[in-house]
């Protein structure tokens, strides 16, 4: 442990397409008494001469953690770019440290940066970093009207991202491309997400997004049209999804076991209540497991884990409980017996527990544990006008039972 008195041996020092102008100066100072200076092949390029010892970062970045630790007792310093802790670097490397072995200069960030160049209120921008992570992330956040700043990995990511906008029905959205900001060879480009891009798309690029177009924007309430769900009929349908996600609860940066998942609704839509929240969904069956991955990944939640298997085993094998434990957990599916008193064992107090029944079994089995356990029995009944005849009668659905209990 380092000492908080003490200087800190590393610097994450913002670095920009411009090198050093613009430099702070404790930026110039920190880079002048360094020993040794970390950077990316692309960073070092525009660094002036040094004393120090100069080395590139490797590929993949976890590799070059390792080297830089290796280094404490050294005057180091790392050029990150941008601001470190905006989808920055400095996120990843600080977990490895102490709180007084490191310090950060930041530069403008891109997202300030594009911001500033386009003339859009920084507050007011989604700002989403895609350099490494799918770009179906984009899906919730296109809303008609909606201005997005987003860092990509590449050209080719640029030219991914206008096909997907094309895809979801906002190919009449403009991209700003934004290339270089900062530096000598900065560029900045508008065109529409379904005309011809250009090839010639240099690294480091951002894209100013502004949504337009007829595609359907995901609502934000929960209870998406079934229809946005791949499935085979194991799906919990869109009005008792809202009132299922609604005894729910979900809060930020929550996690939920979704037993039985199916088709996965239930878990997705509690994904995306918040970018922080997580969900496990549990589904014996292999192709509806795998329906429930694709569904993730198209809706933008690529990040919901599913495990194949019967909850109930997994349970009583502890391959759940290795699992990181839920704040909720919902029942879907294999409602029974066994299941709530293996649940019961195992889950903490305060987890919210939430599982709907259809058949006269299930219902008696979730009356016989409120009545043992507490919590709040529903009936839903839901009719639909539908024809009758030459007119129009109601059609009614099963009706369902829920119950929500907290452990």
């Amino acid at each position: 442990m380092t000492d908080l008195d003490e200087a800190p041996w590393l610097t994450l020092l913002g670095w920009g397409e411009g090198g050093t102008e613009g430099l702070t100066a404790a930026s110039r100072s920190a880079l002048e008494d360094a020993e040794l200076v970390f950077g990316a092949r692309r960073h070092l390029r525009l660094l002036p001469p040094l004393a120090a010892e100069v080395r590139e970062w490797p590929v993949p970045f976890a590799d070059g953690i390792p080297q830089l630790l290796a280094e404490r007792g050294r005057r180091v310093v790392m050029l990150v770019s941008g601001d470190p802790f905006w989808f920055g670097a400095g996120t990843s490397l600080v977990r490895y440290l102490s709180p007084g072995e490191w310090r950060a200069l930041p530069a403008p960030s891109t997202f300030g940066l594009a911001s500033s160049r386009l003339g859009w209120a920084l507050e007011g921008c989604t700002c989403l970093g895609l350099h490494a992570k799918p770009l179906t992330r984009i899906r919730p956040h296109l809303q008609v009207g909606r201005r997005l700043l987003v860092l990509l990995r590449d050209g080719d990511a640029v030219h991914e991202l206008a096909g997907w906008l094309a895809r979801f029905g906002f190919g009449a959205s403009r991209l700003h491309l934004l290339e270089a900001l900062g530096g000598d060879e900065e560029r900045i480009r508008s065109v529409r997400a379904d005309a011809a891009l250009p090839d010639d798309i240099a690294h480091p690029v951002a894209v100013g997004l502004e949504v337009a177009g007829e595609g359907p924007a995901l609502p934000l309430t929960p209870g998406l049209p079934d229809e946005w769900f791949d499935h085979d009929g194991q799906i919990t349908k869109q009005a008792v999804r809202a009132l299922t996600l609604a005894a729910l609860a979900p809060r930020a940066g929550e996690r939920l076991w979704d037993l039985g998942t199916g088709s996965g609704s239930i878990a997705i839509e509690w994904l995306l209540a918040h970018p922080d929240n997580r969900a496990l969904g549990v589904e014996r069956d292999a192709g509806r497991a795998a329906r429930a991955r694709r569904n993730a990944h198209a809706l933008g939640v690529d990040w919901l884990e599913v495990m194949e298997g019967d909850a109930l085993a997994m349970l009583e094998a502890g391959a759940l409980t290795e699992a990181p434990p839920p704040e909720a957990v919902f029942i879907g599916g294999g409602l029974s017996q066994a299941l709530l008193e293996a649940l019961w064992r195992r889950l903490s107090a305060g987890v919210r527990v939430v599982a709907n029944a259809v058949t006269l079994e299930s219902e008696a089995l979730l009356a016989e544990w409120q009545r043992r356990a507490g919590g709040e029995l529903l009936r839903i009944e839901l009719a639909r006008a539908a024809p009758l005849g030459t007119r129009r009668g109601w059609k009614a659905s099963y009706p369902i039972v829920q119950w929500r209990v907290s452990r």
